[in-house]
């Protein structure tokens, strides 16, 4: 094995030990390119002399967040709002409406985003509440936004976009009546921004990171990255995440069949999916 090869194969199990995304051939092309600010930032040309500067002994002169900046910068944070807007729509068409009827009488839903990235997901669910504001008066909506990227979460509880990312996915009715033009960007109105809150997390940890299962959860173009059997694992954290009677959205080009037992598709829901009961697993209720 060439020393490129080997170096390679470092990065790309050191991205698999903290993320668990599994960078398969056909997307090793883009590890240079990825790790480019990297290279400028430390004075490198590639990645052999990354892999030596991530060798090196503890307390060295490039600090010890240098492997956690590697694995940043291979994350894939391509996002942006309402995406998938076929999928999404399906949310205040059918998926919100039965959430509220099944919550009628403790009028609160709690929803996760797995892999929120910078929070557009996040936001654009956050808009649909605020675009129906009378629908939902008297409920408490929290959304929370979780990603294993420190950066992407800090940049989503910024809630502050460039003129390019504003309006990728909004149009420009939504977008002056959710934003506000700052001298750093388009932010976020703050009656979308009080449903919503981040933090960091890594999906495959031992537990998720709410108090009680969510109502919906949306893991959407994550679990492509992973092979099949963190796939298996991470769907196993997942389950304990949802409300027996709650759903769980995946991205467009996912699914839960022949990948996991512990879901089943809904009826003529393309991409929304339903827990199924262990053996023996305790049901916990909503409580107000």
């Amino acid at each position: 094995m060439e020393a490129s090869e080997a170096s390679h194969q470092i990065i790309a199990d050191l991205l698999e030990a903290r993320t668990g995304q599994h960078l398969t051939e056909s997307r090793r092309w883009r590890v240079n390119s990825a790790l480019a600010g990297i290279f400028r930032a430390h004075g490198i040309s590639n990645v052999d002399q990354l892999v030596c500067l991530l060798a090196a002994p503890p307390g060295g002169p490039e600090g010890p967040d240098l492997s956690q900046e590697v694995v940043e910068a291979l994350l894939n944070n391509e996002t942006y709002f309402f995406r998938d807007k076929p999928t999404f729509d399906q949310l205040p068409g059918e998926i919100l409406p039965e959430l509220a009827q099944r919550r009628r009488d403790v009028r609160r839903l709690s929803i996760w985003s797995a892999g929120c990235s910078t929070g557009q997901e996040v936001y654009s669910l956050a808009m649909l509440f605020a675009e129906q504001a009378e629908r939902w008066q008297g409920w408490t909506i929290d959304i929370l936004g979780t990603d294993v990227s420190h950066r992407a979460i800090n940049a989503a509880r910024s809630g502050t976009y460039s003129q390019f990312e504003v309006q990728r996915g909004l149009g420009v009715t939504q977008m002056l009546r959710h934003f506000e033009e700052t001298a750093r960007g388009w932010q976020v109105r703050d009656d979308v921004r009080r449903m919503v809150r981040f933090s960091q997390h890594n999906l495959l940890g031992s537990a998720h990171p709410g108090r009680i299962p969510f109502d919906l959860v949306l893991c959407r173009n994550v679990l492509l990255y992973f092979d099949r059997q963190t796939r298996s694992n991470a769907f196993a954290r997942l389950s304990g995440a949802v409300m027996p009677d709650g759903f769980l959205m995946l991205g467009a080009g996912e699914t839960v069949i022949g990948q996991t037992d512990r879901f089943v598709p809904t009826s003529r829901r393309a991409s929304f999916f339903e827990p199924v009961t262990m053996p023996h697993a305790p049901v916990l209720r909503k409580i107000a």
